[in-house]
């Protein structure tokens, strides 16, 4: 059994661009809310001084990780942040004094078992790099005698256009890589561990195949290079051939899935002890004259980066957070980067997708790789049939696109569909 995926072209531009460090800004805003689930409160006030890697935010919900500061200066403002999907937070602005003098909390974490580990991730500020932003600390907080894990999966497959700032965590940081796999592997007696990275990258295949070539444990999945391979569940399944079912995690079926950079980050700060307050960034597009992958300080406004890249701003029609496929419109240039951030694309051309009536050509459903049949669910949302969505497992939608990519109409079938999920949620 395969999987429905689709060919798109990649655009890998920026894969032989080394990663360049992004001086400090003047001033950055550090959003409240960088993860999926509960947003933090501030724990600083207005003329507050702050150092690198201080904790500024944070909760006791279950569902939240804390949030550091990435530069040394004075807290000016504690402003109210609309991100793009629409939730307000508090957001903190800190005016930047250009020495990044490193809080005093800043050591190496010690780690001696797995109440110990689970402490020290949730202490890193780390989420899920790949996009969706789950807090790390809980995915791994699990309890092995009632969900046994024997898969560890790597994310590696990067399958977005244009993106590629993962691709370059493994070409420049393969030791922390493989360092930060065994760690968890050790910690979490896990005991097969699947790096899945597409075959557009041969280098990168090459280069952790060579290192681990002396880990049993350790096994290179090259995967076709299609879309969407990097789906958390459509990458469990090429991995392990266990399917991810409607209302399950992967925990569920004894796979772990995590982000190739989340697994890099995580050995830097059990060396260094300092949180996540960098994100490294594809910067592409039609408009920008010099593409490039950027390490920034969180908060960084979007405006600065496309300067930095040479945008042509005058030219501009959409710029997007994140893949061509997935990627959020960003309305306000202002926006700061977030921990969630792996590219920023700004474009030209701005196509009007003009709607037709569907043909029942059923390219939609082949696409889908959940199974879906988006034509019916379109139809049963405009309908506002609550009941037919569930029977039509609207759930398992992952938002990847791909029924609107094939679309020979121009159905908006993906938007449909994430509308769709809220309408069944609020009519539950």
């Amino acid at each position: 059994m395969a999987l429905n995926c689709i060919k798109i072209q990649h655009k890998k531009f920026t894969e032989n661009c080394k990663t360049k460090r992004y001086p400090v800004p003047e001033k950055v805003s550090i959003p409240m809310s960088q993860h999926m689930g509960v947003p933090c409160e501030p724990l600083v006030s207005v003329g507050d001084e702050v150092k690198v890697g201080q904790r500024i935010g944070d909760s006791d919900a279950f569902m939240s990780t804390p949030v550091h500061s990435s530069v040394s200066g004075n807290v000016v403002e504690i402003e109210n942040f609309l991100s793009s999907n629409g939730r307000v937070c508090k957001s903190i602005v800190i005016e930047c004094d250009g020495k990044q003098t490193v809080s005093e909390d800043v050591k190496p974490p010690v780690i001696t078992d797995k109440l110990s580990f689970i402490n020290a991730v949730r202490e890193s500020g780390c989420c899920g790099l790949g996009g969706a932003g789950f807090p790390t600390h809980i995915k791994l907080k699990y309890d092995e005698n009632k969900t046994p894990v024997d898969s560890l999966v790597i994310n590696a497959a990067e399958c977005e256009p244009y993106i590629t700032s993962d691709y370059r965590e493994m070409m420049e940081n393969p030791d922390d890589v493989l360092n930060g796999i065994k760690t968890i592997q050790n910690i979490l007696n896990i005991e097969k561990v699947y790096i899945c990275i597409e075959k557009n990258k041969p280098k990168a295949i090459e280069l952790l195949n060579n290192m681990s070539l002396n880990d049993d444990a350790i096994n290179i999945v090259k995967l076709s290079s299609l879309y969407p391979q990097g789906a958390e569940k459509v990458i469990a399944y090429n991995a392990t051939g266990r399917t991810v079912r409607e209302g399950e995690l992967p925990l569920n079926q004894g796979v772990i899935v995590m982000n190739v950079s989340t697994v890099g980050f995580l050995n830097r700060y059990f060396k260094t002890g300092m949180p996540l307050t960098r994100r490294r960034i594809t910067i592409d597009g039609d408009a920008v004259k010099s593409p490039c992958n950027v390490k920034v300080p969180i908060g960084t406004s979007v405006a600065e980066l496309l300067r930095f890249a040479d945008c042509e701003e005058d030219k501009v029609s959409k710029v997007l957070a994140g893949g061509l496929m997935m990627g959020m419109c960003i309305y306000d240039l202002n926006t700061p980067i977030v921990k969630t951030n792996n590219a920023i694309l700004a474009l030209k051309s701005d196509k009007k997708r003009i709607q037709t009536n569907c043909i029942r050509c059923g390219r939609c459903i082949k696409a889908c790789p959940a199974g879906l049949m988006p034509t019916e669910l379109e139809k049963a949302y405009n309908q506002r049939d609550a009941e037919r969505l569930k029977l039509l497992r609207v759930n398992l939608c992952m938002n990847c696109g791909s029924c609107s990519y094939v679309c020979p109409a121009k159905r908006n079938l993906a938007e449909t569909n994430q509308l769709a999920k809220i309408f069944v949620t609020d009519n539950n």
